[in-house]
């Protein structure tokens, strides 16, 4: 859907495209409902994961659907506003999609959570890393993606073995920040470290004015920053303006071409952690099936857009073992009872004490020609 359309049209549309989906045949269209931030701080990444759900799903459309249905992805715009992301959630379970998918969001997702138990629908693939969605086991929700406080410690992991001593962190002030800092702090101490100096900034109006002058006063060799989007390119910004020559690191969910460009003349060197296979190793058979897909569309592939794609293969595998009539019930029991499943060289796995899926973990480094490179 167009971001320019009003939140009422965007209903009034919504209405006539589920409605479509869900009418008469056996072989009407099976609709998933997004709401993520298409404009805002995060929509270069949403875009790109949203690509490579559409990857997947046209090329199962293409094929016949699942079990003759064609999958239909209705997407609403929360512009990364929590509020806004609960009632677009509202919007799409009240007009019945089957499932919620690919969210952004650590706040967003926990402000929908509880519509999840209330609606009894399933979640799959939220795009954020938070241990909240891991522990305890959320029963309608569905991870497809390591946690942030595997990443940041591992991150801290790296820095510290290439001889980084004195590290920072600026992190965001919500709960993503303090999820993941947790991880990075795992790391310090497993390392014998402390941060040099650690920061936070506001999520809604962030302002490194007075924050990067207290983290070089430290003179970090390296700088963590846990936030999202245009806000971390902004900090990261500023502290190249400020003349620091630190090592720049950030997290997956800012592993996307439009965070590089964003970046601009400063991106190359930006380490990067990374949840799924490097993009162009075609030796891994879902990497080589993403690929070909991409080119086919003309579209390039990145760290996010794998995740879109992986998500989506997730999301349609469950559908077929969840019946030729699947419904949020049928979907939620077949994804949790898949056990170990072969996306492709990589594994996917559900149990009743257990909604992680995926568990790696790597690092990429911007190089000159602003691409992730491991």
């Amino acid at each position: 859907m167009k971001n320019t359309l009003g939140q009422a049209a965007q209903r009034l549309l919504l209405t006539a495209l589920v409605a479509a989906g869900l009418a008469g045949s056996a072989h009407a269209d099976i609709t998933i409902g997004q709401t993520a931030g298409h404009s805002g701080t995060v929509a270069a990444g949403v875009k790109e994961a949203t690509q490579g759900a559409k990857l997947y799903f046209d090329n199962v459309n293409a094929a016949g659907g699942v079990n003759g249905q064609k999958i239909n992805l209705v997407s609403l715009d929360d512009k990364f506003d929590p509020k806004l992301a609960v009632t677009n959630a509202k919007t799409l379970i009240d007009q019945g999609v089957i499932a919620l998918f690919l969210n952004r969001g650590t706040p967003h997702t926990q402000a929908i959570m509880p519509l999840l138990t209330e609606h009894k629908i399933p979640l799959v693939g939220p795009s954020t890393g938070a241990m909240v969605l891991h522990k305890p086991v959320h029963p309608w929700l569905f991870n497809v993606r390591a946690t942030y406080q595997r990443e940041a410690e591992r991150a801290i992991e790296h820095l510290s073995l290439i001889g980084m001593e004195r590290i920072a962190i600026v992190q965001v002030d919500d709960s993503f920040g303090d999820d993941a800092v947790q991880g990075a702090m795992t790391g310090l101490a497993k390392t014998n470290k402390t941060a040099a100096a650690h920061e936070k900034y506001d999520r809604a109006k962030p302002d490194f004015a007075p924050i990067v002058p207290k983290v070089l006063a430290k003179q970090p060799q390296a700088v963590l920053f846990v936030g999202s989007g245009t806000a971390v390119v902004q900090g990261m910004k500023a502290v190249r303006a400020a003349g620091s020559t630190a090592q720049l690191v950030t997290l997956s969910n800012n592993a996307s071409a439009g965070f590089i460009k964003d970046l601009g003349d400063i991106a190359y060197g930006v380490i990067v952690s990374q949840v799924f296979p490097y993009e162009r190793s075609i030796a891994k058979p879902i990497i080589k099936e993403a690929l070909e897909a991409a080119q086919k569309a003309g579209v390039e592939l990145t760290p996010i857009v794998v995740e879109g794609y992986v998500s989506a293969k997730v999301l349609v595998e469950g559908l077929k073992r969840a019946g030729k009539q699947p419904t949020r019930q049928s979907l939620r029991d077949a994804l949790e009872n898949m056990g170990r499943f072969d996306l492709g060289g990589i594994e996917v796995g559900y149990n009743a004490k257990d909604h992680s899926g995926l568990d790696y973990v790597d690092l990429a480094i911007v190089d000159r020609a602003g691409k992730f490179r491991r």
